[in-house]
């Protein structure tokens, strides 16, 4: 596949980077001359002293919200592609480092090294969307395509359906516009870094329009031996009518990936028989950062499909229809090794090369019709929304023919344990693979179906200038199944019924203070068997109960009260949220090891966000996060009672900040910090906080040619940013620095 990957990519970034370069080349003669004049449908052109687009964001790209994002009654943070770029992010998990309060976790089994977001301490995996459709796949999400990243916080089922308590994300893709432009980038970088990106988009008539984004990534990874990524994708969109009472739009992303799984560092071993109460495993600090405990041969590759058909008409400017239809089919496929020391062959200086294996597929049949649109009953404004969905889920996985041989390390370090056991203070990557098995699929697959039929609706009744409620409702049939190959099939079958609850006084124009509440749903197979889930479908396995599939959905609530501002002119918002999440009957493990819904937990915080510009030359995107989480009942496992929730840092905080010095040169830094998070609910790992830093500086030498570099942790600090329930920490990159040359046409 690396030959493949590589040939395709190089034709990829050789060809489109010539062909797009010239905005009209393929267009018939008047389309070529064909120009817009809607400023509303423009997209920025950066020219020699010009100021780049403000980080302050009002709208949200989603439907569901009908109000402002001033006027919505929830913690709703939306990211700009503009800090996006100025923070040379290329992945999900680097768009996130700007929300505190969202952390990732580590996996074994379904998705140990894709995206796996924690909001306000719950697994959001399963929530994440693209253009609010659910995207289920265990993916390593890119940002070539998009547009923006929202981030719902709270309990959110009448928005998102089935779900955590933490709220969701959605990724707004990049849509075809009714002008000209072509954007071109190339990144070189340390740890051979490097990265093409193509964003071209034509004018094919008055109100026909395509957009064309391309991009080709590789590097190895800065402080980690042996670990590097490959990918490359396309993403075509043309739309029709654009303008227009109807339109039609034909979208399609593809992406594929090549990667070494880095395992991470293993934890402390810890000392038997200790009495003291605060001892907790946590990641060797004896060991060098760049150890590398798996093998050159380990790898995981993925490919990402998506097709998407959107048709909209407006009956008149106050009523629109819209129907979206998708397609989405998502591979994986690793052989990755894990850094075990469940042996206690760490204490003796080596480690197990665990060796985890997985070959998946999912796929989605998606289809969302909504009517939106305002009315008015005597003196109350109505903006409402109402909407049916309808989706078929299906999942295939399987594990390889993979034996890397005993795990207690009986001959040592080397060739007499066929490698299976490496050096805890000098690992070899280049250790050969000794496997007696083909390396195939083992054939025994596992499959699971989900079927969702929903109904939601959304009303903001604003009753003066001062005051307005908004009132969402969604119902979800949920059907799902499990059945193992050789074994018994498990069938869950459950109504969800979830609601959302806002009240906004309007003291000023540019100010709002809310109140909210808010309901989600947990019920089980979640995540389709792609991810850790606490509803799993699987008695026996990971300390299921033998009655799991009998229990009902977990219930969790959100209450919140904030407040959010527009200052400064509208330039600088400024919002504030006190909160408390709720899940009112967890799923917890009986001294018979039966299952009951009878547990509870619950998180207690506040956060507080900035975003715009303090002047017209400082530009700053800032948060802060308070998070107190408590596991309360457990059942037969008394002794988490009290304890705090995984992955869930109690401060985090974020800040970047830009400042044009002049109409041409713009520097910037940021600062990060995250507590210390637990990696299991007994509170017996860890990792520590950490803080990290970045900088930038960018260069317009002219309205064509810009030219930005970046340097991430900046100090090179060794930290660990996943922490896993047993056996091993991801430990970060170090630091890193990239240049990339953009060209605007």
């Amino acid at each position: 596949m690396e030959d493949t990957l590589e040939s395709r990519t190089g034709k990829l970034a050789g060809g489109l980077a010539t062909a797009l370069a010239t905005p009209g080349l393929f267009l018939l003669p008047q389309a070529a001359q064909a120009q817009n004049t809607d400023p509303a449908q423009l997209s920025p052109i950066k020219v020699q002293g010009e100021r780049p687009e403000p980080f302050l964001v009002k709208e949200s790209a989603s439907e569901k919200f009908t109000a402002p994002v001033l006027d919505t009654a929830k913690s709703l943070q939306i990211i700009p592609k503009e800090l996006i770029q100025s923070q040379a992010a290329t992945t999900l998990t680097d768009v996130l480092r700007n929300s505190p309060g969202i952390t990732f976790g580590a996996g074994e089994g379904g998705n140990p090294l894709g995206d796996r977001p924690f909001i306000r301490g719950y697994d959001a995996q399963s929530s994440t969307f693209v253009d609010g459709m659910r995207d289920i796949g265990a993916a390593s999400r890119e940002v070539f395509n998009l547009e923006q990243v929202e981030v719902i916080k709270g309990a959110d089922g009448a928005y998102a359906g089935r779900g955590g308590a933490g709220g969701s994300i959605d990724l707004i893709s990049k849509t075809a516009k009714l002008r000209d432009f072509t954007d071109v980038s190339a990144g070189f970088g340390t740890a051979k870094y490097f990265r093409q990106t193509v964003d071209s988009n034509w004018q094919l008539g008055e109100s026909t329009a395509f957009r064309l984004n391309a991009m080709n990534h590789s590097q190895d990874v800065d402080g980690r031996d042996a670990v590097d990524y490959k990918r490359w994708g396309v993403a075509p969109t043309i739309s029709f009518g654009l303008g227009t009472p109807t339109r039609v739009s034909l979208s399609y992303y593809h992406m594929e990936s090549d990667d070494t799984p880095d395992g991470g560092i293993p934890y402390t071993i810890s000392p038997k028989g200790s009495s003291d109460p605060d001892f907790h495993r946590s990641p060797i600090t004896s060991v060098d950062r760049d150890n590398f405990y798996g093998l050159d041969s380990d790898y995981r590759r993925t490919r990402n499909d998506m097709g998407t058909l959107l048709a909209e008409h407006d009956f008149s400017d106050r009523l629109t229809l819209r129907n979206r239809t998708r397609y989405t089919r998502g591979t994986q496929r690793y052989v990755w090794t894990q850094p075990d020391d469940s042996q206690g062959n760490v204490n003796k200086g080596m480690v197990w090369r665990r060796t985890n294996t997985r070959d998946s597929r999912v796929s989605t049949w998606a289809n969302q019709t909504e009517l939106q649109g305002e009315f008015q009953t005597g003196q109350l404004k109505h903006r409402f929304l109402t909407g049916l969905e309808l989706s078929v889920e299906d999942a295939r996985s399987d594990s390889l023919n993979v034996d890397r041989g005993n795990s207690k390390c009986p001959a040592g370090i080397g060739a007499a344990g066929n490698y299976t056991c490496t050096s805890l203070y000098d690992p070899n990557p280049g250790d050969p693979w000794v496997n007696p098995l083909n390396g195939g699929p083992k054939g025994a697959p596992t499959y699971t179906r989900t079927l969702t039929k929903s109904i939601y609706g959304f009303d903001t009744i604003e009753f003066n200038e001062h005051w307005q409620t908004t009132l969402g409702l969604r119902v979800d049939d949920y059907a799902t199944h499990r059945d193992p190959t050789g074994g018994d099939r498990v069938d869950r079958h459950d109504t969800l019924f979830n609601y959302q609850l806002g009240l906004v006084y309007k003291p000023a124009p540019n100010g709002s203070i809310y109140v909210s509440y808010g309901t989600s749903s947990t019920p089980a197979g979640a995540t389709m068997g792609e991810g850790s889930e606490t509803q799993g479908l699987t008695p026996g396995r990971g300390g299921v109960g033998l009655n799991a599939a009998d229990l009902a959905p977990e219930k969790n609530r959100t209450m919140e009260l904030g407040t959010k501002w527009d200052v400064l002119d509208g330039r600088l918002g400024l919002t504030a949220a006190v909160f408390r999440v709720e899940t009112t009957n967890a799923r917890i493990t009986l001294p018979d090891n039966t299952y009951a819904m009878a547990g509870d937990k619950r998180v207690d915080g506040f956060e507080l966000g900035a975003s715009g510009n303090i002047t017209p030359e400082w530009q700053v995107y800032a948060g802060y996060t308070y998070l107190k989480s408590r596991i309360g009942d457990s059942g037969k496992n008394s002794a988490y009672e009290g304890n705090v929730f995984p992955n869930t840092p109690e401060s985090s905080f974020s800040l970047w900040n830009t400042y044009d010095f002049t109409p041409q040169f713009t520097a910037g830094v940021g600062a990060y910090f995250v507590d210390k998070q637990y990696g299991n609910e007994a509170n017996t790992v860890s990792i520590p906080s950490y803080w990290r830093f970045d900088a930038m500086a960018s260069y317009r030498f002219s309205k064509t040619v810009d030219l930005q570099v970046n340097v991430n942790n900046l100090f090179n600090k060794t930290y660990y940013d996943k922490a896993y329930p047993s056996h091993y920490a991801s430990i970060a990159p170090g630091r890193s620095a990239v240049a990339t040359v953009n060209l605007h046409f």
